[in-house]
């Protein structure tokens, strides 16, 4: 389905003016705010298992801001291989910890094509993150409805579940992650269904991650549709910066 369809905050204390109880408050009170953000680069933007940069190295950015109540909102963009060469993506939701070890969230993306009419994707989400053992497990589910002027009166469903196992005392995280796309075009495969899955490690120092993946799909190759559309199997090199 992504094949046609994946930064903000100021704030001024003035501290000579108010009192050290107002200041201590207003300290508190910016203090429940939290602004996360980096810069990735990419040898090849893959969505899904599907490459969006046309097999290409992609530049990306992500920006978030997240309140103590769990509400957040975010946006997230990379350069592509279609459309006008650029997707923005926003994102709002809430997340919180549902039971001790366990988070939920829920919220809803849109995916914009900036320059090009009715390509706008609206998706919404809903994921349950814990720990088992020494793993960190997450399951998700995202859904683009049908009758967006960009899928008619199609529609598509993604599963998925991605595993990360931190190394102790080392900078190496080991990852895995297997999905599934039902779509009633063909854009998730000749048959419009997909299983992409990917494994990989990321070695981490300070705010730097450089990752390494292997991504690949069961699209057919019938036809050379497979290679054709950028699902074929990948080692996937990347390099992002966060603050």
């Amino acid at each position: 389905m992504k094949n046609l369809s994946r930064a903000c905050l100021g704030m001024a204390l003035v501290l000579s003016a108010l009192p050290a109880t107002a200041y201590a408050q207003e300290e508190e009170e910016s203090s429940s705010i939290t602004i996360t953000g980096g810069a990735t680069v990419v040898s090849d933007y893959r969505f899904r298992g599907f490459s969006q940069s046309d097999e290409e190295a992609a530049i990306q950015g992500t920006f978030t801001i997240a309140h103590e109540s769990g509400l957040y909102v975010g946006t997230w963009g990379s350069s592509i291989g279609f459309a006008n060469g650029t997707e923005i993506d926003v994102y709002g939701g809430f997340s919180t910890e549902l039971t001790p070890g366990l988070t939920g969230d829920i919220g809803v993306t849109a995916y914009l094509y900036p320059g090009t009419n009715n390509a706008t994707v609206i998706e919404p989400y809903a994921s349950l993150t814990g720990a088992i053992g020494p793993a960190t497990v997450k399951g998700g589910v995202a859904w683009a409805p049908g009758g967006q002027n960009s899928l008619g009166d199609e529609s598509a469903i993604y599963l998925y579940t991605d595993v990360g196992v931190a190394i102790p005392d080392t900078p190496i995280k080991l990852k895995g992650h297997f999905g599934y796309a039902d779509s009633d075009s063909f854009l998730g495969g000749l048959d419009g269904n997909v299983i992409d899955y990917s494994v990989g490690v990321d070695f981490t120092w300070k705010a730097l991650t450089l990752g390494v993946a292997y991504v690949n799909t069961d699209a057919p190759k019938i036809g050379g549709y497979k290679e054709a559309v950028g699902a074929d199997g990948a080692v996937i090199f990347s390099l992002g910066a966060a603050f």
